[in-house]
Formats: C-alpha cells, structure tokens, sequence
C-alpha cells in the first residue's frame, strides 16, 4: 500500500477482502472442474468492479487507470484465472463507453457494469495475432446492416458471454481498413468452436469465434468506418496493464505461500526459514515484486 491514498487503500481491502472469501477457497476447483465463476463475479460488481473505469452515468465506477491496476492485483491473490478475465471483460465495457454513442453506452454498458451481461474481446485470428493489422474477417455493407464473415481464436469467454467486442475488415488491407462491431449472442450466423483444452487458467472458457454470414446492425459499429484498428490498440493500451497487474496479483500470493512454507516446514529439527540461503531467495522474490509493482504503477 506504500504510497496510495487513503481511497486506494480502501478499494485495495475491500478486492483484497473479496478475494480471500469469495476467490482463494474456490481456485483449484474451478480450475480442476473448468467453472466460469459467473454468480461470484456478479458478487464482484456490485463491488462497482464491473465496470471499473466506466462512466458513472451508465453503471461505471469512474475510477483511474492507477485504481483500477490497485482493484486487479488485489483481486489476483484470489485467483488470476477469472480476475484476467474481468480485466477484459472491463476493458469490453470501456471501449463501448469511450467510442459508442449515447444511444450504444446506454444500451450496453448497464447490465455490462452489473455482470448481467458478459462480454469478450475479439482481435486474435488464427492467421494473425500480434500482426493485427493484417486481420482477415470481413464485413460487407448491404444498406443499414454488415454482414460479417471470418473467425477469431482464443477467445476469453467465448460461448460462455454475451457481448462479442469484433475488429472486421471493412475496407481495404491494413490498418485503415478495419471497423469494430459489437454483436450479441444469438444474432443469425454467430457461432462457437470446441473448448479449448488448456493447462491451467481454466475458470475461463476459451474458444473460436465463428461468422457465417452473420447480419449485424450498422447501429453496432462502435466509431467511424476504419477507425477500429485505433479502438482496438487504445483497448489493448489499457489491457496490458490490467493483464500485468493480474499477474503481480498472483506473484503477490506466491511471495506469502513460499514464505509460509519456509516457516512450517522443518528440516534437520529447524525451520527452513533459518536457512540464510532460502532467506535470500525470498528476499529476491519480494525485491523482483515490489519492482515490478513500481514499474506497472508507473505505467
């Protein structure tokens, strides 16, 4: 907590509270039994945790960047898994806050900000990834609706959420060429590959996003013709940080488990934590945190 004020302090024990009682105890199962823990997260944003830096007047908490970095981390020593999940679920709500009009924010961004509604972020294809640029799913224009036709990969909640957060080619080849459509779980022509079979970070279902020419409103385009490239990389801008204040989260935890570990655990009638090497160790790991904390704060 050094350096935060005294409202940061608050939000970090209220997320740190949360994840303690309604995170932690839960982990291992919902990752052993692939539970997308949707009723704890619903918990989560009546904590205002929904939609953390989101306008107040659509449901938001209308919190900083910095709040929001503080919010993730705590929310991480519970479990990582689902709070890398809300991370994108809030940066879903925050691209509609930020570049939809009155009309888009006040027709998504409530039951987003309550977790009525879930959401997922859709960029990734299985021929591009960091090279978004050169996305190949299109939308073709017929009068007052899209009709869109590709798929995405590696979707965080795909099949499980309600809102698709889309980049689409809608003009030529790169960047400028790219528009950004919000669709909604049962439009005609959307559908969802198998779950993914992973080695961990299963309290999130993953899945391929599928678009057989799938009619979407224009109504849905978040911005301009050719300004999703832009929307996408502000989304990802702020994304980066959450993912990586996810990870200080977990980080974080780890430091108090090793650190517990080395004060039960016995060997040659003492405790490890007497052993100075171990001590060291520990030592470094706090140091690498803290660090990296900084670093991720600064940011």
């Amino acid at each position: 907590s050094t350096g935060l004020t005294e409202d940061q302090k608050e939000f970090q024990k209220v997320a740190l509270d949360f994840a303690a009682k309604e995170m932690a105890p839960y982990m291992a199962e919902w990752d052993e039994k692939e539970i997308f823990p949707v009723d704890t997260m619903r918990k989560a944003a009546q904590l205002g945790f929904g939609g953390i830096y989101v306008k107040p007047d659509v449901g938001g908490s209308g919190l900083s960047r910095l709040d929001t970095s503080i919010i993730f981390e705590a929310l991480s020593t519970g479990c990582a898994s689902t709070t890398a999940y809300m991370s994108i679920h809030n940066m879903c709500v925050w691209m509609i806050d930020t570049f939809g009009n009155e009309e888009q924010r006040h027709r998504f961004c409530p039951s987003l900000c309550s977790m009525e509604k879930f959401a997922s972020y859709c960029l990734t294809e299985p021929g591009s990834g960091s090279d978004a640029a050169s996305l190949l799913t299109s939308a073709q224009r017929k009068g007052d609706t899209y009709v869109l036709n590709g798929s995405k990969a590696f979707i965080s909640g795909g099949g499980d959420t309600d809102v698709y957060v889309v980049m689409c080619r809608t003009g030529g080849p790169g960047p400028k060429g790219i528009s950004c459509l919000v669709l909604e779980k049962g439009m005609p022509g959307l559908s969802f590959g198998k779950k993914e079979k992973k080695v961990g970070w299963n309290s999130q279902p993953t899945r391929a996003v599928i678009f057989e020419d799938c009619i979407v409103p224009v109504g849905n385009r978040l911005g301009a013709e050719g300004q999703g490239f832009s929307i996408a990389m502000q989304g990802l801008n702020g994304g980066r940080i959450n993912i990586a204040s996810c990870s200080l989260g977990a980080a974080h935890a780890s430091v108090l488990l090793a650190q517990e570990h080395l004060t039960v655990r016995k060997q040659f009638g003492e405790p490890l934590a007497n052993n100075q090497y171990l001590q060291f160790r520990l030592a470094e790991m706090a140091t690498r945190l803290v660090a990296a904390r900084l670093m991720v704060r600064n940011a």
